[in-house]
Order: structure tokens, then C-alpha cells, then sequence
């Protein structure tokens, strides 16, 4: 159901500040049956106070039974439906690098891989480099591979083993299989059309893979490329225009500064690199008087589960539990806490599971639950949500919705 018209039709001005904290892949599982998950592993006792004060729910991000990817859980966070607001991992990188991007291009996520013999996958994130091994891998491959055929390839570094490739020429759909197989110890598949406007777009992309093993061949690590997320420029609703809200979001990585762009958001300014919790925190802070609504990422929890390291993510956590008292110095009207998937380390990916959502804001009814954790949360008054749900909740506390109907 598209809610968008309805929202449109009842949205009306107010001066509460919208704050949503999205920590990313924050769900988990235990390591061992019966036992703790990250979240519930972790000491947070400003998290604790929060939870006590605030009502607590399950939250789907998409849909029960499926994996969503960072895209389609974000949207849903943001009020857009993922079924029909659908965007490739390439031009979410694309946008939030600020690159040339234009109409008929195609983007493409990349992640530098490690490649080992018989051509087989043994790292799909090459040992995690460093953003200016990045940036020297990137350069030789600029300067050994500025075409295709008649198509020009423009490199550009994300951040770690991240980069992003634009295709620009005639001809090109962006209806293309990924090459990335998802694990280690598999071969790299080959991109396959999904349609006849993107048969040449598919050949190219196997022609770069072949070119980047040549050009990167003796490199330990970084030897292969793996590429994930064709896709054009897509044209999204603001939020203004469907919330009547002035939004800023506040993240480090490309990605996500993409899906925040795309939505009509004011993408500001951070200071350090990495995660660069203070970085955030000072932008928030500098920018809190110029818009209604903020959202604020952090990627760390999300990168330690994707690496199996169940006690990083819990440190992680700490250390947003650490920072919690200066955003609740900021006194935000309404504060949502929740992530866009789970990333369990167990997993040593995205998952399926939902995660556990926080609200605080006026009119909360009586809430049991006394922990932001999996097990607590559904002890709360929210119940289970899907992601799409959310936006709503958060427009209705903040005074922004009319009444719906006579």
C-alpha cells in the first residue's frame, strides 16, 4: 500500500525535532545455544535508563523470512516502500560520493577481493585495506583501464576494500547479475544479462573483472575485483514534499549518504574518518536549530558482525552506549533507536532476524520491556513492526500528522 498520498494530504508543521538513530545490523544471535546475544552481552547502562523511560517493539525491516540488504532497510526506515522504491547498490555509492553521475550511466559497487589459485574467492573484502591502499589500487587501475571497447570506466574509492566503477557510453541497461558469490572458497560468477538492453552492459563488466586480475596480478591481497549492484540514476519522492519536513542525515559512508540524498535529505558535513562517532556528534550538534528531522548512522556494528567478531560488536555497542548522554543532551522531541537488518556474528552476515526498536517520545503508553535488546524488546508496548511503519509512528508523535478521515 502506498501510503505517500495519505501522508501528503495529512502532514501539518511543527517545531518537534525527529531524531532517528539507526546502528547498523545492531541484531544478533547467541554464539552458543541459550547464551547471550551481542546486544544482550554488552554493558549499557545509559541504554538501560533509556529503555526504562521509553517503549520498545520488534521491528521487521522488510519483510518476515527475508535478508534485507542496507538499501531496502534504509528506505523502509525512511517511510519507502522497498518492494516498489528499489535502487542498486552502485547508485546509492554513486550519490553519496557526490561522482559525475549522469542519465545513462551505470554504477557499479565494487569490493577488491583476494583471489587465490584456480581463480577462487579466499577473501571477499581483501583483509579489509586501508583507505589509501584503496586509493593506490584505484589510481593503477584508472591509469590501466580507462575503457572498455567504447565504453569509458571511471574508478572511485569508497572507503577499506569498497570502491565504486561508472560505466558511461551508448547502449547500456543496468538489467545485469552480480559477480560477487557471497562466500569465500567459490569461484567469482560471471554477470549475465537480465534482459536484452543490458547484454553489452554484461560484457563489459566480465571484461573488467578479467582486466583488474591482469593489471593487480602479484598484488598479496588486493588481486580481484567483485562487483555487486548494477544500476542507474533512479529519481525517488522528497521527504519534504511526502513529510513536509526539512531532513539531515549524518553519516560516514558513501552508501548511506546515497540513500539520504535520495530521499531529499541535506547530507552535512563530518569531521575524522572511520565511523567518527565525535565527527557526528559535532555536526548534530552545530546543525540542531536548521532542521526537523535527523538521521544519524553508524556502521561499526554492522562491519564487526560481518567479520565474525562477536565481542568487537559488542565493544561497538559500548561505545554508542558511551556517547547516548550528549544526543539526550540535545533533548530531541521524538527518538527512535533501532537498525536497518541484523548482522549477526554468528552469521558472519545479514540476517533475516528483527531487530529491536526504541521510542521516546510524548504519549507513550506503560512499557515493560527494561533493555534494548532482542529478548526485551518484545516484552514492550510497540509490538512487532514492519520498517515501512515506522516513519508514520515517529510523524504522529511529533505533532506533524492530522487527524485521517471524518
Amino acid at each position: 500500500m502506498d501510503l505517500f498520498p495519505v501522508l501528503k494530504e495529512l502532514q501539518q508543521k511543527s517545531e518537534a525535532k525527529i531524531l532517528l538513530v539507526v546502528l547498523d545490523g545492531v541484531g544478533g544471535l547467541p554464539l552458543e545455544p541459550g547464551g547471550a546475544t551481542e546486544l544482550e552481552a554488552a554493558k549499557t547502562p545509559n541504554l538501560d535508563r533509556l529503555a526504562e523511560e521509553s517503549a520498545l517493539g520488534l521491528l521487521t525491516p522488510v519483510y518476515p523470512g527475508l535478508t534485507p540488504g542496507s538499501g531496502p532497510g534504509h528506505l523502509a526506515l525512511f517511510g519507502y516502500d522497498p518492494f516498489r522504491y528499489q535502487v542498486g547498490r552502485g547508485a546509492l555509492s554513486a550519490l553519496g560520493l557526490g561522482v559525475d553521475f549522469r542519465d545513462g550511466d551505470v554504477a557499479l559497487r565494487g569490493n577488491f577481493a583476494t583471489f587465490g589459485p584456480g581463480g577462487r574467492v579466499l577473501d571477499r573484502r581483501a583483509g579489509r585495506p586501508s583507505t589509501q591502499e584503496n586509493q593506490r589500487a584505484v589510481a593503477r587501475l584508472q591509469e590501466a583501464i580507462p575503457r572498455i571497447e567504447d565504453v569509458e570506466v571511471h574508478f572511485h574509492t569508497e572507503s577499506e576494500h569498497r570502491f565504486l566503477v561508472v560505466l558511461r557510453g551508448e547502449g547500456l541497461g543496468d538489467g545485469v547479475t552480480d559477480t560477487d558469490p557471497q562466500k569465500a572458497g567459490l569461484p567469482p560468477l560471471r554477470a549475465e544479462a537480465l534482459d536484452e538492453a543490458s547484454r553489452k552492459t554484461a560484457r563489459i563488466v566480465n571484461l573488467l573483472s578479467e582486466r583488474i586480475q591482469e593489471v593487480l596480478k602479484g598484488e598479496p591481497k588486493i588481486n580481484g575485483a567483485l562487483f555487486r549492484g548494477a544500476s542507474r540514476r533512479p529519481s525517488f519522492p522528497s521527504m519534504a514534499e511526502v513529510y513536509g519536513v526539512r531532513a539531515a542525515a549524518i553519516a560516514s559512508y558513501p552508501m548511506y549518504k546515497g540513500l539520504a540524498s535520495l530521499v531529499g535529505m541535506v547530507v552535512l558535513p563530518v569531521e575524522g574518518e572511520g565511523d567518527a562517532h565525535e565527527g557526528k556528534l559535532k555536526a548534530l550538534r552545530e546543525n540542531w536549530e536548521q532542521y526537523d528531522f535527523f538521521y544519524l548512522h553508524f556502521k561499526k556494528t554492522d562491519a564487526k558482525g560481518e567479520d565474525g567478531d562477536f565481542w568487537g560488536k559488542v565493544a561497538e555497542i559500548e561505545r554508542f552506549d558511551a556517547l547516548l548522554p550528549e544526543i539526550l543532551a540535545l533533548k530531541p522531541d521524538v527518538l527512535a533507536l533501532t537498525g536497518d537488518h541484523s548482522t549477526p556474528a554468528l552469521l558472519k552476515a545479514h540476517s533475516w532476524h528483527p531487530v529491536p526498536l526504541l521510542l521516546k517520545a510524548p504519549h507513550l503508553r506503560q512499557d515493560a520491556a527494561r533493555r534494548f535488546t532482542e529478548s526485551e524488546a518484545p516484552k514492550g508496548s510497540l509490538g512487532q513492526l514492519r520498517g515501512v511503519e515506522l516513519m508514520p509512528l515517529l510523524l504522529a508523535h511529533a505533532g506533524r500528522l492530522l487527524k485521517y478521515g471524518a
